[in-house]
């Protein structure tokens, strides 16, 4: 990509630029905020470093590449950690400059900034470039500071402190010092007090004189002057205001080409600085890129929508279904999916901001572009105050079972506490979510992680190496991701769902059962100190095989995780801890009587009193054991087989609910996988189903009985609780949660 830099005069915006070359991008123009009175060193600034712009000047001639300046005119008038347009604002002054540089220079498409830790200035670079369609490039973000730091010195990046203010720093003694010269007084300073390495903390700020990058000249400060600005004693605060300073050519160098000086911006203008002042703050205002595509609801009538519901008051799950569609188009299936899912909120008093995770399911993963451009029409940034919800994209065979081109499940909590990351930046650190979708969303102690797939970070390509490799680089993203949140998928893991493709063999999928063990048990004793359980948690697994994945990935991991609320001094213990409570038998399970294998086909994660996670796989031989267990000579069809199958399945999931303190009102989701090639439609499966939840119902009165099934079915090729045992008649899922 051709990439504009945003340049502060620090070591940080000059080295995100080294990086964007080392990934293959190239670094076209150059971008710079300033204040509006010259003589101004700082300014009061959440976003911006100011000082040292005097010297900023000179990066276009020592690069060769154009500068575009802007004196800013607005101010910090919004101050908590999201951003939205705000009408003057100084993050307006940043998208007038943006603007101009993407007119004047039409094939930059990518932004590189040098934010390292500050979701504050990252989100606000995010909220510009997607508001101009551009990319956001952080190389440094989430970087281990103190390993960046000795980067930027080998490399060859010479930077020196132009501000101090923090302690242990002394403007007399610091200021206008080499960073090679004190890294070793950084280092200490970390570890007596905390101090953030590369100044993210606000500690020091630099300027850059040289680096690679500087391919004309460098800068030579001549004359300088230290000033004081708060003479505290513990942690003064002084800042070097530049007097004189030039520019001190370098040698032609053979490796400098011209090809950057072809990129819609005129040559003679190369290494010049362009002052952008030609809108004012008041009159900016973009054109929204999101249509209109509601859908009268009388439409709907007109098809076979479907939807089920589970009944906890306070988190629960809506999924929505075409049957036996007239469309061709996933668009217009997803698009009036989408449609009953809005009315289905507005009914209930919901909007998008309370959907904590979506599901995507499609038919064919060759139109996954087309239906994420419905998908951005409904849920996007305006619409989710709190965060955009985090997603799982999967094709299923939806139409060999007699359903449309989309389905979709969405997660919904009736308040507003969710915690919400998404990182849209391109960065070292986690596969980017550009679109409205987020990496994970906390809620209520679960974070529910979006599918994560065997993506470089920093380029955003699948991994070489195979199915092994991708699944590898898959839990490394999670990893990731759980860090952010101060948890670790080796100890804090309540599920791990690992969708297959078809393309992978038998073998691969042992071998990536394998090495997702190998990687756990690696981890588990680098992240013991993110259990505050009195063990860790042994996660259920289940294995999906589906037709397809985005990106034509082998792989894709979604996790779920417990993270414990520190404000919680409820003592939490794991199912190790904690005996089974009796179950109680009634009239619905008088025909199954308690067998050894009722066990062996049920995996469950439970932290006690708050979170229950099971997965019940039904093979040919369990299902033959059910069977035979009832002794009814009457099961001689496949439906007859199923009902029985179903009733068990009530009955073992209804057991392991309430040995453990849960009840039916407590269940978020239950979702039902089953093989499309079993040729029994996904109407019939439900209608079977949904009479053994009546009967169920009807001799216990443990579930409320509704119009919308209480489950969500999910054609896939085959499931099973292991990479060796992929060939489940039915599985079933369940996750409840206390309220």
């Amino acid at each position: 990509m051709k990439v504009v830099g945003l340049v502060s005069g620090g070591k940080d915006s000059c080295f995100a630029m080294m990086k964007c070359l080392e990934y293959g991008h190239e670094v076209v123009a150059l971008a710079n905020l300033l204040p509006a009175n010259d003589s101004v060193d700082e300014l009061d600034s959440y976003m911006y470093q100011t000082v040292g712009h005097q010297i900023v000047v000179s990066y276009a001639n020592c690069m060769g590449l154009p500068l575009f300046r802007r004196k800013i005119q607005g101010s910090t008038r919004r101050h908590d950690l999201s951003y939205n347009k705000t009408t003057g604002d100084e993050v307006e002054d940043m998208y007038i400059l943006l603007k101009e540089v993407k007119k004047q220079i039409p094939s930059i498409t990518a932004v590189s900034s040098g934010a390292i830790a500050s979701d504050y200035q990252r989100l606000r670079v995010e909220n510009v470039c997607s508001r101009l369609g551009l990319v956001s490039l952080a190389y440094l973000w989430k970087l281990d500071q103190s390993l960046l730091l000795q980067q930027m010195i080998d490399t060859g990046i010479v930077a020196i402190t132009v501000k101090v203010a923090a302690i242990g720093l002394d403007p007399s003694k610091h200021l206008g010092k080499e960073m090679s010269h004190l890294w070793p007084h950084l280092l200490k300073l970390n570890e007596l007090y905390g101090s953030n390495i590369c100044g993210e903390g606000g500690e020091y700020e630099t300027l850059t004189l040289d680096c690679p990058l500087f391919k004309y000249a460098r800068i030579v400060l001549d004359e300088f002057q230290l000033v004081l600005h708060d003479s505290n004693s513990i942690a003064p605060v002084g800042i070097l205001h530049p007097l004189a300073f030039h520019c001190e050519d370098k040698l032609p160098s053979a490796s400098v080409s011209d090809a950057n000086r072809t990129n819609g911006f005129c040559p003679e203008n190369m290494g010049s600085v362009i002052d952008v002042q030609t809108e004012s703050l008041e009159i900016v205002e973009e054109k929204s890129h999101t249509s209109d595509v509601a859908l009268d609801l009388a439409q709907l009538e007109n098809h076979k929508l479907y939807i089920s519901k589970t009944t906890k008051e306070n988190t629960f799950s809506i999924s929505c279904w075409l049957q036996d569609s007239t469309k061709v188009s996933v668009s217009d299936d997803l698009k009036i999916i989408l449609t009953k899912i809005e009315s289905q909120l507005n009914e209930a008093g919901f909007s998008w901001e309370n959907v904590v995770y979506i599901h995507l399911y499609i038919s064919d993963m060759n139109m996954f572009s087309i239906a994420n451009e419905t998908y951005v029409n409904f849920i996007t940034q305006e619409k989710c105050r709190f965060g955009v919800p985090s997603r799982s994209t999967i094709e299923v065979p939806l139409l060999q079972v007699g359903l449309g081109n989309a389905y979709v499940e969405v997660l919904v909590a009736n308040d507003q506490s969710k915690k919400v990351l998404h990182v849209q930046s391109i960065s070292s650190w986690a596969p980017s979510c550009i679109g409205p979708y987020s990496q994970a969303t906390l809620h209520k102690e679960i974070l529910h992680m979006a599918g994560q797939l065997g993506l470089d970070p920093p380029t955003m390509s699948l991994c070489d190496g195979g199915p092994v490799s991708e699944l590898e680089q898959a839990l490394i993203n999670s990893e990731a991701i759980a860090k952010s949140f101060n948890c670790s998928i080796s100890t804090s893991a309540i599920l791990f769902v690992i969708y297959c493709s078809k393309s992978t063999s038998p073998l691969d999928r042992i071998s990536m059962q394998e090495k997702h063990n190998e990687i756990l048990n690696q981890i588990k004793p680098l992240n013991l100190k993110y259990n505050h359980l009195s063990g860790v948690l042994n996660p259920v697994f289940l294995y999906v095989l589906v037709p397809d994945l985005p990106k034509r990935a082998f792989v894709e991991v979604k996790p779920v995780l417990f993270v414990e609320d520190d404000t919680d001094t409820e003592e939490v213990v794991n199912d190790h801890d904690m005996s089974d409570q009796k179950h109680e038998v009634n009239p619905f399970d008088s025909c199954f009587q308690p067998e050894k294998w009722h066990d062996e086909c049920l995996q469950k994660c439970v932290v006690h009193g708050r979170i229950c996670a099971a997965v019940l796989s039904i093979t040919t031989e369990i299902a033959d054991k059910i069977c035979s267990s009832v002794g009814d000579n009457l099961i001689v069809t496949a439906e007859k087989k199923l009902e029985q199958i179903a009733k068990f399945c009530l009955y073992r999931l209804d057991k392991v609910l309430s040995q453990n303190y849960f009840s039916w009102d407590d269940v978020m989701n239950l979702r039902i996988y089953f093989p499309a090639s079993s040729n029994i439609s996904h109407e019939t499966l439900s209608l079977i189903i949904q009479s053994k939840f009546d009967e169920f119902s009807e001799k216990t009165k443990k579930v409320k009985t509704c119009e919308e099934p209480v489950f969500n079915i999910v054609p896939v090729i085959t499931a099973g609780s292991s990479a060796t045992s992929m060939d489940d008649i039915i599985t079933c899922e369940l996750f409840a949660r206390k309220s």
